[in-house]
């Protein structure tokens, strides 16, 4: 019988998915069969020909659980089935079974296992199957995730907790997600201070980490669903900086920040050709990760040569404009994929500074005996 743990969170984007890599990694050292199940997935994605969510095909890949894919996504949710159920055509009580027939399988297989919730603890309800729905269901303890805040995470807390106490589901912990670094203590005391009373505990997370936050190059590609160009390993390099080269062209080299991607239009051969050269001097190699370049008007051929000479990373997104580009890659929130190796084996030594595996067994009831 596996030991469980169901990973909730106050919001989406509070660092469930990395909570539930950093427990699994930390997981491995203790026990010998670790396993991970993301009940409702509304993210689908396809590996190895099956319908799961992208979180649950993630772990699979990253912690080599391929064999158990088919157990690991057991709901799916696409476009239409909110519609679906509201119609009657999709039956609460026919997910419900799938979900509890996958985990009871993984339970036999596994001696610690991770249940992620899909965002807020309300996703689903229109499934009937709210994360406190489902954390109670499956008899797991729940351990919240929240923002790195005081006020806002103690509002969020109260609010969510509400919904778990409602389905009966039992919340042990809540961990302190994203904190400023320099708050750390101070932030982590406030919070333990608010909810003396509660019978969880407070446990602090990771410190708000830009590398995290931000996208690699490939995942902006992605984004954009265009190929990147030149070096290949430049992929996996990550953007803290997206500006626009609309100003001069000494302007924009001045304004270059650390992991910058520029977006130069096509038009603009002279800041295009300047950017190329530059990617080839190592001060400015750290500065620039490379070009989206936007227009309709096709890039010069002595500009495109010097382009693909240098090898400097570019996208070529033809049909869209400088506003938009910006616009859609603003507005996107990175999700960490298997290719991320660079954020996974940040996530990795993170978890073993800041996150103390044998309180949280303590907390959860977990045993804490070695693999063989």
């Amino acid at each position: 019988m596996a030991h469980k743990v169901f990973i909730a969170a106050t919001g989406q984007n509070s660092g469930k998915t990395t909570t539930s890599l950093s427990l699994l990694h930390l997981a491995q050292k203790k026990y010998q069969r670790i396993g991970f199940i993301k009940p409702l997935g509304p993210k689908p994605a396809v590996l190895n020909g099956l319908d799961v969510d992208k979180d649950a095909a993630l772990m699979a890949e990253v912690f080599g659980l391929q064999d158990c894919l088919q157990f690991m996504s057991p709901v799916v949710v696409k476009g239409g089935d909110t519609k679906r159920a509201l119609d009657g055509q999709l039956r609460a009580e026919d997910l419900r079974d799938k979900i509890l027939s996958a985990c009871a399988e993984l339970e036999k297989r596994c001696d610690f296992l991770i249940i992620e919730g899909a965002g807020h603890p309300g996703v689903g309800s229109v499934l009937g199957l709210s994360n406190a729905r489902i954390a109670r269901l499956l008899g797991a303890p729940v351990l919240m995730v929240t923002g790195g805040g005081v006020g806002n995470v103690i509002d969020s807390v109260y609010m969510n907790l509400a919904l778990f106490e409602k389905e009966g589901a039992e919340v042990r912990a809540i961990l302190a997600n994203k904190i400023i670094p320099e708050k750390r203590e101070e932030t982590l005391d406030y919070l333990r201070r608010a909810f003396v009373d509660e019978p969880f505990q407070v446990l602090g997370g990771f410190n708000y980490q830009p590398v995290l936050a931000n996208p690699t190059l490939r995942r902006i590609a992605r984004v954009l669903d265009v190929p990147l160009h030149g070096d290949p390993e430049a992929g996996a390099r990550i953007v803290h900086h997206l500006q626009i080269g609309a100003a001069s062209t000494q302007r924009v080299v001045e304004l270059l920040h650390e992991d910058t991607l520029l977006v130069v239009t096509s038009s603009r051969d002279e800041l295009l050709v300047t950017m190329a050269n530059l990617y080839q001097i190592p001060e400015y190699r750290s500065r620039i990760v490379g070009l989206v370049i936007p227009g309709t008007a096709p890039v010069s051929k002595i500009t495109q040569q010097i382009l693909d000479r240098s090898n400097i990373p570019y996208l070529r997104a033809g049909h869209s404009h400088t506003t938009h580009i910006y616009q859609m890659i603003n507005d996107d929130v990175s999700k960490t994929t298997a290719e991320d190796m660079e954020k996974i084996n940040l996530i990795r030594a993170l978890a073993e500074k800041r996150i103390d595996f044998d309180d949280l067994a303590t907390l959860y009831a977990l045993p804490l005996a070695q693999n063989p």
